[in-house]
């Protein structure tokens, strides 16, 4: 797989504000503000002032919202979010929750908005530092942290403005079931997810492609605990890339989760602060337009220096992705999903 050919990123736009501190829990909990410091302090260390171009958050539009999850799912949300409580074991609200997650998925659309402005020739990137995260968010119910899934509503908001393919990648360590099933039947949107498995959410086997006019557009790496950076970097050269090479999306967005770091408390990867450079670097190859969402990652040292990476891989030449012998068990996953896309995709033919 050749190296990226496209030069850096002059300017990064980025996506942040204020109520995304205030969604948080009455106890401990790990999805809390102090990880929106660490991504923050990260970002920071990677990106001049000079070379950041602030992105205006408003609160997402109920037509935004239903593009993904429906009326009725967006009616009773907004009603049960209160003063303190929770929609399930894991995901829990406050009196600022809404503003949280309302403006989170308007952050989200309107990053999609200001990369897609540009002429059809122009390259542009951002990054959204989001919370609550979206990823497991589904068409009807909120799920694993997440009340609404802001780069699904990212992705929509790029087809209603005309585009016509979008790409999402997703690297958090846990499955985005949400955002598989919302774009579950839908041609225009390939959703390529590298996740520990089994593991939570217990979705993304490979076997799970895509349905009706959307079969092979979901693509599923369920790679094994331990996976490192050199698992990880095959699992780019040998599918996510190719992908993205022969889809041809107009945009690109990220499910950047940060928690297959070696040092994330909820997982059992084995990635580092590279890694993430070298998959941002990596997928900056092959995307004019790119924007990331801030998913999980719940380990603050580790957050703030693998968006360090991100950050510095986007605006200079970034690591190469790692190479190495990988284990026999990260051989066979990363092959059962070239063998469930045979006939659909070159790279599952290929080798």
């Amino acid at each position: 797989m050749s190296a990226p050919t496209t030069a850096p990123f002059s300017t990064l736009h980025v996506v942040d504000d204020d109520r995304f501190d205030a969604h948080r829990s009455r106890g401990a909990h790990p999805e809390r503000p102090e990880r929106l410091a660490a991504a923050r302090a990260g970002l920071a260390g990677a990106l001049p002032d000079a070379r950041r171009v602030a992105v205006a958050v408003e609160d997402a539009s109920d037509e935004a919202l239903e593009r993904v999850h429906g009326a009725g799912y967006v009616r009773r949300l907004r009603s049960a979010l209160g003063e303190w409580g929770h929609l399930d074991a894991d995901t829990y609200f406050c009196p600022e929750s809404e503003a949280a997650a309302w403006g989170a998925a308007g952050g989200a659309a309107a990053l999609t908005r200001r990369l897609l402005a540009g002429e059809p020739d122009e390259r542009a990137a951002g990054i959204a530092l989001l919370r609550p995260p979206g990823h497991h968010a589904r068409p009807g119910a909120a799920m694993g942290f997440c009340l609404l899934n802001n780069v699904a509503v990212a992705a929509a908001e790029a087809l209603a403005l005309g585009a016509e393919r979008v790409a999402i990648v997703d690297w958090d360590v846990h499955h985005g079931n949400g955002t598989q099933e919302i774009f579950w039947e839908d041609p225009r949107v390939l959703f390529v997810s590298l996740h520990q498995y089994p593991h939570y959410p217990g979705t993304g086997a490979p076997s799970e492609i895509g349905a009706g006019a959307g079969r092979g557009k979901t693509i599923n790496l369920a790679l094994p605990a331990g996976s490192g950076p050199e698992v990880y970097g095959e699992a780019f050269r040998r599918v996510v890339l190719p992908a993205l090479d022969e889809f041809g999306a107009d945009l690109t967005l990220v499910s950047a989760g940060f928690d297959a770091h070696a040092r994330d408390p909820l997982a059992g990867q084995e990635l580092d602060d590279a890694s993430y450079g070298a998959f941002a670097g990596a997928v900056a190859g092959r995307a004019a337009r790119l924007g990331l969402m801030l998913e999980g990652g719940y380990d603050l040292q580790a957050l703030e220096g693998s968006v360090r990476a991100v950050g510095e891989a986007l605006l200079e030449t970034g690591p190469e992705l790692p190479e190495g012998t990988i284990p026999t068990a990260a051989e066979e996953a990363i092959e059962r999903t070239r063998r469930a896309h045979a006939g659909l995709w070159r790279f599952a033919d290929e080798g």
